[in-house]
This record gives structure tokens, C-alpha cells and sequence, in this order.
């Protein structure tokens, strides 16, 4: 399992669709399967060609009697690639199955893993020794357990201890391999490939640290010139001969929903939007409730906002349940902002790991309630292991084929470079069968016009000690996005996406704000120096922008007459006119001053001014368009028309 960040708390054919996942180790260098058997080549770790040498020296082997657990993760029902090719089919334009999707329990009858072989696998399991513990829901996985020794012989692997990634993990030096007939009913095994981590529980998460906006900020793009400081005495110097203005105080769900809904009576109603993140913000309803009744988008009606919460949590000390607060807090009054009407399901994660992750998804897609899902946590790079992409892959091409839109932000940290050292796209975001939604920095007028768009990138400059120019301080952070080195360029990309980079999976798919500079404002209790409580503060990344599409997406489903899109991306592509162009940054919007408390709380301590840059994302240019910051561009109007064919019983039928 791999630790998951959250996206934002920025206070500031199927075989040429995708590299099936059961083959993404097939590039690494490995021993052949043992006669009479299949290898599973997604159990191989793709680290450990490369670092195999490095590590097995300075690691000892996996003590035989030490006991792990595993996943085995069982086969759809007529194989991956015919899901992968339904999926794609029901959300293509075209498609002789376009828009004839699934309910969940269609899906489960035509797709889900048989009883046989479930069967198959933990008799297999049994008779090697192992302990077989449960089966997931509907047959997605067998769960296990036995020492490193009999998980070597069930598996013909070694598994041996490496350090990797600061941690000591137990792994395979080989893919494991299978029975023939066993090996057919499986999918991948997850466990094999793990990390050791500390297990602990608490019943509540407690409030963030407290933050505050500081002033003079703008009620709307460009109404307050940064021409004097606070005082409205000092001068502060201009910035590329351009005096900037003060960066908005935070837009509310009134701006958003003029700048990119115009006048519509569309309000989501009908629909669900689904939310994952880790953990429970116990305050989440009271929060939004506030929040939204002083920014009029409207209370919430009961039941209107509902939770589907896990029987624990853990990993509390690894994956910081305060900030995943915030990013809960932001994610629903963002959707609420966007689809006053529509119904919102927050799905909590046990934890920030890849194996909780990975069931909380199945439960959105398994429940079959939400017609959207807004992701906003991911991989800083796609480090993810081969076995959880192949498990992750299955649940993004169910929710596809049952008419779910799956949304993943794209990012936050630019090319991935000054964050990693390697040039790099984000996963889930590089998944084919989601959306990647990227990012701009957005000026919205005082008539809740787009005054402009552009990338979302920042670099930041201080205010020098004489008050007289701007010291440079670098980049800072910005919308992710390149060219996935896991999956090959989806057919619907072809001809759009520019040819130089046409060799692998391009995000982001589309953008909505994110730079913190023009982002959300939003409330939530938080505890201060003077105490705990409710206050409003400006949040932007990424985050933003994949809530705010769900919500956008939403409306399109109302005036669908409740039925879902399934992938948006070959519709995004395919068709003309649903998204407006992102160009690069021009004068006079080089960017905004912004001034923070030194203490993040009040002014005693003095205030800072800093300008941030916008258009500057590391490597990633902003340019005419489908470009690596803002995808195709920003849904317009035209996106909310959106239509999909009548379900048809004869279609469903022939699946």
C-alpha cells in the first residue's frame, strides 16, 4: 500500500486504450514463471530492478516464520479487457452502446467474479498453508494470511526485506505465479509488496491549526489596486511597471456560479455527488450549514448532505487527520457552491493507504448512488504499485460502465520536479478511465464575469526591506500535469493531444480555478490562539478545481434527466465547444499582491506582501490549446447541455 497526500490545504480498443494493468510489470527484468504456472506479472515491484542490487545488500532477508497478510484480488467475470472495452463503449459518442450504462446490480450480475472462481482461489489458498480470512463484497478480493515461508511456496516467490522509500519493505524478487487455472481467476495480489506502519486509533479529528486572511484583499478581482500598503500611506512599488491588485478575499459559491454556470436554473437537484477523502470532520454539517448561509447557496435540506463513514480508522500519526479536515470542509461547501441542490455523500477513508483507498471507492461504485465522484488526493509522482494500479484500474472501469464520472485533481506541485527530482504526472490523475482536472488562476469580475483565465502557476516575489522593489523568491507551486509512463495514449486523445507528446496518457484533461491567489473562500471551526471556533479563510490547489467540476457536472446531470456521463473524457475530446481555450498569462495580469499575518492570525505581529505570480508552472507551459496545465480548457455553459441516449433494454441485455 502506498501513503496518500491530500491534493490542497494550500492557504495560499482496450489494448491500445491503456497498458493493461496485468502487463505493466512486463517491463522489468524478472526469473520466468515455474513450469505448469502463470506469472502475475503486477505483483513484480517496477522499483526493484532498479534498485534490487542497492538494497539486498544493505537489507536482510524476510524472516521465514514472520507473518503478513495479503489481497487477492479476483478476475471480472469475462475477463479485464472486456470490461475495459464496455467501459469505454457506454461513454463514447458514436459507440452503439453509448449511454446504455448499468445499475450497480446489472453490473454485479454481468461483471463481478464468479463463485467458482472465488472458490478456486481459497481452496488454492487453504491447501498451501494459508489462513483464509473473508471475502470482499460482491467477490472483489480473498483476504489471507500466513508466514513468509508459505506465502513463498502459494506463491513461488522469494520475498525478501529491502529499504525503500525510508521504509523497510517486505517484497517479491520475482512475480508471483500460479496454477494455470487459478492464475485465471486472478487479477492481482496485493500484500506482497508492503510496508510496515503503526496502527492507532482515535475517535475524533481535531481542529486545524487556526488561519486567517489577512487585509486589504478584493471582494472581487481587481477592486482594491495594490498601490499602498495597509496603512494607505507607504507606497508599494509595481510589479513588471504594472500596479497588480490585491488578491480576492476568497470567491463564494454566487461568483462561481455566474463565472462558470451563467444565468441558469440548474441547481443539481436530483443528483448525487460523492466525495472520498480520508477520515471525518465530525463538524462538517454545522461547518457547511454556516457557511452557506452567509454566502447564499442556500441551507441544506435534510438528508441533503450524508455520510457512509468506516467501522474504524488508523494511521492516524502517518496521514495527519487534522489537514484531511480542511480538505473535507473545502470539498463539500465547493460542490454545494456549484449544485446548491444537488444531494452530496461523503465517503471517509480508514486512512490515507492505498488498501483503504481502494475500498472506499469500491463502496461509491458498489453503492451505485452517486452519478459523480470527486477525488482530491493522489501519488506525487506514480510510485503506486503495479498490483494496486491493476485494482484500482477495475473500480475506475466499473464506475465508468454504471454511468459514474470519476474526477481526480491533477496535482499540486507543477512538473513534479522541485517535489520529487523527476519530471512526472500524478496518478490516480494518469488513470485513462478518470478525469485529470488541472488547473487556472481566474479573475472574476465585479458581475461575476470571467475577467481572464490562465494557467496556474506561482512564483513569488517579497517586498524588499526599503519598500521600494520585489525580491524574487522562486517557484512556488502550480497545476500538475505531463505525460503518464504507465499507460499509453488513450484513442481519445489521439489528434488532439500535440504529437510530441502523443507516446503515453496526457493530463490534465480539463481546469478549473485552483490558484490559491483566486481561490475559494471557505469556513470551518479551527482552533486559534484565543480559542476554537468558526472562521473563513482562502483555499485554492487543484483541490478546488475537481469539486467545483463535480458540482458543475451535476447540473449537466439534472438537465440529463438524472442520467450520468460514465467517463467524461471521450465526450471532452470528441466534441466542439464545451470548453473554453486557456492562454498563456499576458499584462496586465502578471499576477496579485497577497498579504498574510506573520502569525496567520491578526496583525500584532505585523503583516507581509508578497506578489504571486500566475501562468508560471515550473516546465509546464500554458499555450493555445489542449497544453499540460489546463488540459482542453475550462467547461463552459455548453458543458451543462450535455446529453446521453435513453437506456435501451435490448443494449443492456447484450452484456
Amino acid at each position: 500500500m502506498h501513503l496518500r497526500s491530500r491534493r490542497a490545504r494550500l492557504l495560499v480498443a482496450a489494448s491500445t486504450l491503456l497498458v493493461p494493468a496485468s502487463l505493466l510489470a512486463t517491463v522489468q527484468t524478472a526469473s520466468a514463471a515455474p513450469t505448469g504456472t502463470v506469472a502475475i506479472t503486477s505483483t513484480l515491484p517496477r522499483w526493484l530492478p532498479k534498485t534490487k542490487a542497492r538494497v539486498a545488500a544493505a537489507a536482510p532477508d524476510a524472516k521465514a516464520d514472520k507473518t503478513l497478510s495479503v489481497k487477492v484480488f479476483l478476475t471480472p467475470k469475462g475477463g479485464s479487457d472486456a470490461l475495459a472495452k464496455a467501459a469505454l463503449a457506454v461513454s463514447t459518442p458514436g459507440s452503439a452502446g453509448y449511454g446504455q450504462f448499468l445499475t450497480a446490480d446489472q453490473f454485479h450480475a454481468s461483471y463481478a467474479p464468479t463463485a467458482a472462481s472465488e472458490q478456486a482461489v481459497r481452496s488454492y489458498l487453504a491447501g498451501k498453508g494459508l489462513t483464509v480470512s473473508g471475502t470482499a463484497p460482491f467477490r472483489r478480493y480473498v483476504t489471507a494470511s500466513g508466514t513468509v515461508a508459505q506465502l513463498d511456496k502459494a506463491f513461488n516467490v522469494e520475498l525478501k526485506s529491502f529499504s525503500h522509500l525510508g521504509q523497510k519493505v517486505v517484497a517479491p524478487t520475482t512475480a508471483a505465479a500460479l496454477p494455470a487455472k487459478v492464475a485465471s481467476a486472478v487479477l492481482t495480489v496485493d500484500g506482497l509488496d508492503t510496508t510496515q506502519v503503526k496502527m492507532s486509533r482515535h475517535a475524533a479529528t481535531e481542529p486545524p491549526a487556526g488561519f486567517k486572511n489577512a487585509r486589504p484583499c478584493s471582494r472581487y478581482y481587481g477592486q482594491v489596486a495594490a498601490s499602498k500598503q495597509a496603512d494607505f500611506k507607504t507606497p508599494l512599488p509595481q510589479f513588471k511597471d504594472t500596479t497588480l491588485s490585491y488578491a480576492p478575499c476568497g470567491y463564494t459559491g454566487p461568483q462561481y456560479r455566474a463565472a462558470y454556470e451563467g444565468d441558469t436554473s440548474l441547481t443539481g437537484a436530483g443528483t448525487t455527488v460523492a466525495i472520498t477523502d480520508a477520515y471525518r470532520w465530525q463538524l462538517i454539517a454545522s461547518d457547511a450549514e454556516k457557511y452557506a448561509a452567509q454566502h447564499g447557496d442556500g441551507s441544506y435540506a435534510p438528508g441533503q448532505l450524508t455520510e457512509n463513514l468506516p467501522a474504524s480508522y488508523n494511521n492516524e500519526d502517518l496521514c495527519d487527520p487534522s489537514g484531511w479536515s480542511g480538505e473535507e470542509t473545502l470539498d463539500v461547501e465547493a460542490v454545494h457552491a456549484m449544485a446548491p441542490g444537488a444531494n452530496i455523500r461523503y465517503y471517509a477513508s480508514s486512512s490515507c493507504f492505498d488498501d483503504d483507498f481502494l475500498d472506499t471507492l469500491a463502496r461509491v461504485t458498489d453503492e451505485g448512488v452517486a452519478q459523480v465522484v470527486s477525488n482530491s488526493w493522489g501519488d506525487a509522482g506514480e510510485v503506486t504499485s503495479s498490483d494496486a494500479v491493476a485494482a484500482y484500474e477495475s473500480v475506475f472501469q466499473q464506475a465508468a460502465l454504471q454511468g459514474i464520472s470519476v474526477l481526480f485533481s491533477s496535482g499540486d506541485n507543477g512538473d513534479e520536479v522541485a517535489n520529487t527530482g523527476l519530471k512526472q504526472a500524478d496518478y490516480p490523475a494518469t488513470e485513462p478511465f478518470v478525469t485529470a482536472v488541472g488547473g487556472t488562476a481566474t479573475g472574476i469580475g465585479a458581475d461575476g464575469s470571467r475577467v481572464f483565465d490562465t494557467g496556474w502557476g506561482t512564483r513569488t516575489y517579497s517586498l524588499a526591506k526599503d519598500d521600494k522593489s520585489w525580491t524574487p523568491g522562486g517557484y512556488l507551486y502550480g497545476a500538475g500535469g505531463g505525460v503518464s509512463s504507465l499507460f499509453n495514449q488513450p484513442s481519445y486523445q489521439r489528434g488532439v493531444v500535440a504529437s510530441q507528446l502523443a507516446n503515453g496518457r496526457a493530463v490534465p484533461d480539463v481546469a478549473m480555478d485552483a490558484d490559491p491567489q483566486t481561490g475559494m473562500l471557505i469556513g470551518q471551526t479551527q482552533k486559534f490562539s484565543d480559542g476554537t471556533y468558526y472562521s473563513e479563510y482562502r483555499i485554492g490547489g487543484t483541490s478546488l478545481a475537481s469539486p467545483l467540476l463535480a458540482g458543475m457536472t451535476a447540473l449537466a446531470v439534472q438537465n440529463n434527466q438524472g442520467r450520468g456521463f460514465g467517463l467524461l473524457n471521450p465526450v471532452i475530446y470528441k466534441k466542439s465547444g464545451l470548453v473554453d481555450d486557456v492562454l498563456p498569462v499576458k499584462a496586465p495580469n502578471w499576477g496579485v499582491v497577497r498579504v498574510n499575518y506573520v502569525n496567520s492570525e491578526n496583525a500584532d505581529d505585523g503583516l507581509s506582501y508578497i506578489v504571486r505570480t500566475f501562468g508560471q508552472d515550473a516546465s509546464l507551459p500554458t499555450s493555445k490549446g489542449w497544453d499540460q496545465v489546463t488540459g482542453r480548457g475550462v467547461p463552459n455553459t455548453s458543458f451543462l447541455k450535455l446529453t446521453t441516449p435513453a437506456p435501451t433494454t435490448a443494449a443492456v441485455a447484450k452484456r
